[in-house]
């Protein structure tokens, strides 16, 4: 194993962890009656939650980055 491939590791670990942390902003009621059927809600994220949004899109960049260069390396 090369060093990208516990780089891989190491983010995909984290950013299953951030993803789990967040509040999910759909009720599973919803879902089985249909109501509040809009795609995107109004509300701007705000706080803890803002800064674990951008900590994900910046792990999924690093993820995806480190993934194809893992691939190209081998």
């Amino acid at each position: 194993m090369l060093w990208i491939d516990y780089i891989v590791l190491v983010l995909s670990v984290c950013l299953i962890a951030v993803v789990m942390m967040q509040n999910s902003k759909d009720d599973i009621n919803d879902a089985f009656n249909g109501s509040k059927s809009e795609l995107f809600k109004t509300q701007k994220t705000r706080g803890v939650e803002l800064l674990l949004q951008r900590i994900t899109i910046a792990l999924g960049i690093l993820f995806v980055a480190s993934v194809i260069t893992s691939v190209a390396l081998h």
